[in-house]
């Protein structure tokens, strides 16, 4: 490395201070409801019509009941453990994930972008996505299950942020 590199102050890799919002729970339970919920009421329809497809179909049954009970039970809690967002006045850190966790920073003098948006679930439960586009190959980081609220506000503090650092953000 060289030496202005070298000089440089070390980033600290600790891992961000802020959960997410605890209704990001039930947002996930609902997710993974709304997708492995058709799934195995197609199986257990196929299980119950087809006479002649119950061998394999059981197996489908199992296998669908199986995911929605990880989906429901473990996926969310485990994800609620893991999520962390921090924002401060040099970069954005987001770590996410539940089997395969993703650690990310970014400087704000990269952001060209902050939004606040909303599924309709999360408009059910009060949540919102934070959504920092940067000059990054690695795309935007998004910090899911902020409370709406908070989203917003950290939308219109990142975006002020953003416009005082110096630099065009590519």
């Amino acid at each position: 490395m060289s030496a202005a590199i070298d000089d440089l102050p070390m980033p600290d890799l600790r891992p961000p201070k802020h959960r997410v919002e605890r209704r990001a729970i039930g947002w996930w339970m609902l997710q993974s409801m709304l997708l492995a919920g058709p799934i195995l009421a197609a199986t257990t329809t196929a299980y119950i019509l087809w006479e002649a497809a119950r061998p394999w179909s059981l197996v489908a049954v199992i296998a669908s009941s199986a995911l929605l009970v990880a989906g429901v039970m473990i996926e969310p809690l485990w994800r609620y453990r893991v999520h962390r967002w921090e924002t401060t006045d040099e970069a954005v850190y987001a770590r996410t994930g539940w089997l395969v966790r993703e650690w990310r920073a970014a400087p704000l003098s990269r952001v060209q972008t902050v939004d606040a948006l909303q599924g309709p679930v999360e408009q059910l439960l009060g949540l919102s996505t934070l959504r920092v586009t940067t000059a990054s190959s690695g795309g935007a980081i998004d910090i899911g299950g902020l409370d709406k609220d908070t989203a917003a506000r950290i939308a219109k503090e990142l975006t002020l942020i953003a416009q005082l650092t110096p630099g065009d953000a590519t």
